[in-house]
């Protein structure tokens, strides 16, 4: 069975308060990147055996997210092991999502080629267990998500016919790095409720909490945002806790070569 885990963006992303289990509530908005792919395919197999391809994976095979995964889904179902490959296009550590979609289209992806039947809701569950945004990409539709990122509204949002640069200079931000630069604080309203309609205006009040540390720590991030809006992009904004900016684009422009592109392309 083949598929295609996409990249997702943040919209915004607020860090609310910390919470008694050392966790932070946050919320954001999470929107899929689909023309931004890895590739996975995989097929029934005599042991569990996961291959790597394109962009290198520095953990072990037993602490990827794949067969983390396959494991989750053993501990419901009766499943055979099978054999993974993974081309893997979308960068990890830029704040795009790809081990946590690559999770959970193997949970999808084995209820169907098993015929398990397992609901939504079953699958968000198992997904849950493998990171609190992986249940995004179970449904892989835009949402505005709280708690720690696992509580899901679902949104009228479209972006299509906007185009998108996405580019992810060379830093490594490691969570305690990103969250010990934030102060927490609640807003009189939500991130929801204050997103204008008109995507334009959206530089004006759609703020990332990380970008003000992650910005002094790693002038290269924010010079690329910079670089965005000088080439004419209506909202730009790093995803995530970095490190990859993103610029939306009202028309197809010319990707410069100097900037550490990671995709360019028309949105859905």
């Amino acid at each position: 069975m083949i598929c295609f885990p996409n990249a997702k963006i943040n919209i915004g992303l607020r860090i609310t308060e910390k919470r008694p289990d050392g966790f932070h509530n946050l919320e954001t908005i999470f929107y899929p990147v689909h023309g931004l792919c890895d590739c996975l395919e995989f097929i029934e197999s005599s042991e569990l055996r996961f291959e790597n391809y394109g962009i290198q994976i520095d953990t072990p095979p037993e602490k990827n997210l794949c067969i983390k995964a396959w494991n989750v889904f053993k501990s419901h179902y009766d499943i055979p092991p099978i054999h993974i490959k993974l081309l893997k296009n979308i960068p990890f550590g830029g704040g795009l999502g790809g081990g946590s979609a690559d999770a959970s289209f193997i949970l999808s992806a084995l209820n169907s080629f098993f015929s398990v039947k397992a609901n939504t809701e079953e699958l968000e569950k198992m997904a849950l267990q493998l990171g609190s945004d992986c249940p995004f990409f179970i449904n892989n539709k835009p949402v505005f998500a709280e708690g720690r990122g696992e509580i899901f509204t679902p949104i009228d949002l479209s972006l299509q016919g906007y185009w998108i640069l996405l580019a992810k200079p060379d830093a490594a931000i490691s969570t305690a790095e990103a969250y010990r630069g934030v102060s927490p604080r609640k807003r009189e309203h939500s991130l929801l409720e204050e997103l204008p309609n008109d995507i334009p205006q959206w530089k004006h009040c759609i703020e990332n909490d990380f970008e003000t540390s992650i910005f002094k720590n790693h002038p290269e991030i924010e010079a690329v945002k910079e670089t965005m809006y000088d080439l004419g992009a209506v909202y730009a904004s790093m995803s995530g806790s970095g490190a990859t900016v993103y610029g939306i684009f009202d028309h197809e422009i010319d990707v410069p070569q100097n900037l550490p592109i990671v995709w360019f392309g028309q949105l859905n």
